[in-house]
């Protein structure tokens, strides 16, 4: 790769994927970020001087035009960040087909079809994909049988990418957060409060969360972004179908021994 990359950012307009942006462009790479809502990708690439690029990630057509949109604005593309997704709680037993359907549409699909269309170029360049999972792909919650399913997948489709073209120069790696300050957090937070009646709301729910958590809080977007970045970088040249926690610790934590440790009632966390 050459020093100045062109990196391509799905959900490039809040959270992870907004700080992953800030962090590539301040290093002075070529940035286009996507995403179905116009406004926030506005904002982000006023920001920055990304590329904004409004499209849906399950659309074969807007993915397509998305990617030529890139190629042609920058003559290439070096990287794609696949952040774009969706949350749905729910059991088998109480998740609505439509709810699975739509899910697995925008977390699995969508990063299928982008892989599909940026994969010649990715190639040409010798390039990096880096997708951004969950903890939910390695560790189960309550609730979570969809979301969970779809980011287990989206790991193994980068295993796939690595197999398939590992030996043509492709790298394809995952990252795995745990609970990070972003929109959609946010939005289960207040859930969680009202359904749980915690009386400091979100940050409460936010404490409660990261309790069993040896970093005791919640990752800020930034630091998934770093990881993302070196990911995406030459300095990991040697790194291929990996899935990097950046999870603050909680995926070391044994659930059977939790309750031995002392500390958890005492620990207080950073909100």
């Amino acid at each position: 790769m050459s020093e100045q990359r062109v990196v391509l950012v799905t959900g490039g307009g809040s959270g992870i994927g907004a700080a992953t942006v800030r962090l590539l462009r301040t290093a002075g790479h070529q940035v286009v970020i996507s995403g179905r809502r116009p406004e926030p990708l506005r904002r982000v690439a006023k920001e920055t001087g990304a590329l904004a690029h409004p499209s849906d990630a399950a659309d074969p057509e807007a993915v397509r035009e998305l990617v030529e949109t890139t190629v042609t604005a920058y003559g290439r593309l070096d990287g794609v960040v696949l952040n774009a997704g969706i949350g749905r709680g729910g059991s088998v037993g109480d998740t609505a087909v439509e709810d699975w359907e739509e899910l697995i549409r925008i977390n699995l699909t969508g990063p299928f079809l982008m892989l599909r269309a940026a994969l010649p170029h990715l190639l040409a360049a010798r390039g990096a994909v880096v997708a951004v999972a969950s903890v939910a792909a390695l560790r189960n919650s309550v609730g979570n049988a969809a979301y969970a399913t779809s980011k287990a997948g989206l790991l193994h489709l980068c295993r796939s990418l690595v197999v398939d073209y590992g030996s043509q120069g492709l790298r394809a790696n995952a990252v795995c957060p745990g609970w990070v300050r972003t929109e959609m957090a946010d939005q289960r937070m207040a859930r969680f409060a009202a359904e749980a009646g915690l009386a400091g709301g979100a940050e409460a729910a936010y404490g409660e969360a990261t309790r069993l958590t040896p970093a005791g809080r919640p990752g800020d977007p930034e630091e998934v972004a770093e990881a993302i970045d070196w990911l995406l970088s030459p300095a990991a040249s040697y790194v291929n179908g990996a899935v990097l926690t950046v999870d603050g610790g909680v995926t070391a934590v044994g659930v059977g021994g939790a309750a031995f440790d002392y500390r958890i009632e005492a620990r207080t966390p950073r909100l």
